[in-house]
């Protein structure tokens, strides 16, 4: 399992950036920014640049808030099981622009649009936009959209470790 990052780009008014994936895997879904962590690269790195290659905007890693550790597994496909750090960046610079990869736009919390999301988005990013850290996994049927198992619980932020701690 390798380990990915996922970044929620947040504005001053609460708004969150969010993109609808063009490609590969997670096509045509609306999700945050992020992906795989590259060999000799830390999370922290690998979010920066992920964010950076999808969205356009930079971030510092020292700048990015760890909010939480999920597990996404997949029952039939284990090739597709990872782990995941998640970070919140309210601090950033540029303005979000469109990349081969992404199609970015500004959802306020109560418009984030779960129906055109990961089926299991809707259980656990309202806490974490809501400023709750969490940890959890989430198990996910052969059609990669029923969800067979979940698990979520809410952490101090203190807690978590970038090493998925």
């Amino acid at each position: 399992m390798k380990p990915t990052t996922l970044v929620f780009v947040r504005r001053d008014d609460g708004a969150v950036l969010l993109g609808k994936k063009r490609r590969g895997f997670g096509v045509d879904k609306w999700n945050g920014f992020g992906g795989k962590v590259r060999s000799g690269e830390s999370l922290r790195q690998a979010a920066v640049r992920e964010l950076q290659e999808e969205a356009g905007l930079i971030a510092q890693p020292e700048h990015l808030v760890l909010t939480g550790h999920l597990q996404f597994r997949f029952e039939d496909h284990p090739e597709l099981n990872h782990p995941a750090t998640i970070y919140i960046a309210d601090l950033y610079e540029g303005l979000p622009k469109p990349t081969e990869e992404m199609e970015p736009k500004w959802f306020y919390p109560n418009a984030v649009p779960y129906e055109e999301m990961w089926s299991g988005d809707h259980l656990w990013l309202p806490q974490l936009l809501a400023g709750h850290a969490i940890k959890g996994m989430i198990l996910f049927a052969e059609d990669q959209e029923e969800i067979i198992a979940f698990e979520l619980r809410e952490v101090e932020r203190e807690s978590l470790r970038d090493d998925m701690g």
